[in-house]
C-alpha cells in the first residue's frame, strides 16, 4: 500500500465523518441545507416507521420537529469499511428529544441506537446512500416539568436554538 493510498482513504473516512457530524446538525438544529447534503438524491432512509427516500424523510420530519421541543444528537464510534466507491458505515448515536404532550406539558425521551449506513462516494464526495436507524434503547423520560435554565452559577446561556439563531451560525457569518 502506497503513502498516496493510505492518505486517500483519511480523507474518504474524514469526508464520510463531516457527513454524519453534518446530518446531526441538520437534525437538531433544523438546518435543511447541511441535512440534504449528507445524503445523497436518490438516498433511502428506514427511520422507525418511515420508510422510503431520505428527501421524503426530510419533508415529513422537518415540519413535524418546527412544532416539537429541542433535541440534540450525539454520535460516538463509527466503523468505516471502504469498498471502493462505497463504505458501510455503522454510527452508535444518543439522542434526548423534547415534545409537546397532549396535556402542554413536554414529554422527553432518551434513544441510543445506531446508523447503518451506505455511503457511496460520487466525484470526490461521500454521502449516505441508504440508511437503517437500529434503535437498540428507547427511554420515555416522561412529563415532569422541565428543570429552570437557571442554576447555582446563573442562567446558562446561550441555549441552543434553530437556524439561523443558533450561535454556530453567527459564528459561521463572521468568518
Amino acid at each position: 500500500m502506497t503513502h498516496e493510498t493510505d492518505l486517500t482513504k483519511l480523507l474518504d473516512r474524514e469526508a464520510i465523518r463531516e457527513a454524519v457530524f453534518g446530518y446531526c446538525r441538520g437534525i437538531d438544529r433544523l438546518d435543511e441545507a447541511a441535512l440534504r447534503a449528507s445524503y445523497w438524491p436518490d438516498a433511502t432512509d428506514s427511520h422507525g416507521a418511515y420508510k422510503g427516500s431520505a428527501s421524503g424523510f426530510i419533508d415529513i420530519a422537518l415540519p413535524k420537529l418546527r412544532e416539537s421541543g429541542r433535541m440534540i444528537h450525539h454520535v460516538g464510534n463509527l466503523s468505516i469499511e471502504l469498498r471502493g466507491t462505497q463504505a458501510a458505515v455503522e454510527t452508535y448515536f444518543l439522542a434526548w428529544q423534547r415534545d409537546r404532550a397532549a396535556d402542554g406539558g413536554e414529554h422527553e425521551t432518551f434513544l441510543a441506537g445506531r446508523y447503518v449506513d451506505r455511503f457511496e462516494k460520487r466525484g470526490s464526495e461521500w454521502r449516505v446512500a441508504a440508511r437503517v436507524v437500529v434503535y437498540d434503547w428507547v427511554q420515555p423520560l416522561g412529563t415532569a416539568p422541565v428543570a429552570p435554565e437557571a442554576e447555582r452559577f446563573g442562567l446558562r446561556t446561550p441555549i441552543g436554538a434553530r437556524m439561523p439563531d443558533d450561535p454556530w451560525y453567527a459564528l459561521l457569518a463572521s468568518l
